[in-house]
């Protein structure tokens, strides 16, 4: 088996606070999350230590969906999440392992993201790009500054 692994790193305008609440929020997850043309749906989210999430990916174009779940090993709020993921697919074998490190700076967090053991099936660059894109989902979430009236 090949060594499938991503690895890459942003700098997002914005607090370690709100750049981690994007994640911990199943809702927000949801919002960002998904590549371009697709659509996620979460179904359980318990986001602790030992606590677990079921989710989903929808073509938007074609209809056709993919669910993983997986469980969260580590949490540091701000600062680490470390979880598993295993698609539902027994074409897609394997469980993977993300990585994220949340670092503040002075402009904002320091995102770095690692993720191992992605199944053979799917081209390393292809699930770059589809980090890329949701990397950008995300930075237009958390960005802004919008204040209540």
């Amino acid at each position: 088996m090949k060594n499938n692994n991503v690895s890459l790193h942003r700098v997002i305008k914005a607090a370690p606070e709100k750049v981690f609440r994007a994640f911990s929020n199943p809702t927000a997850y949801a919002s960002w999350l998904p590549p371009y043309g697709f659509i996620a749906e979460i179904q359980q989210m318990d986001f602790k230590i030992g606590g677990s999430y079921k989710m989903s990916f929808t073509n938007f174009t074609t209809g056709s969906s993919h669910s993983f779940g997986g469980d969260f090993l580590e949490i540091v709020p701000n600062e680490l999440i470390i979880n598993t993921d295993t698609f539902d697919d027994p074409n897609l074998p394997g469980e993977m392992k993300t990585t994220i490190w949340f670092k503040k700076v002075m402009c904002g967090t320091k995102l770095k993201i690692l993720q191992e053991g992605i199944p053979e099936q799917i081209p390393a660059e292809m699930c770059y790009l589809g980090w890329q894109e949701s990397l950008d989902k995300l930075i237009k979430l958390v960005e802004p500054e919008i204040p209540d009236a």
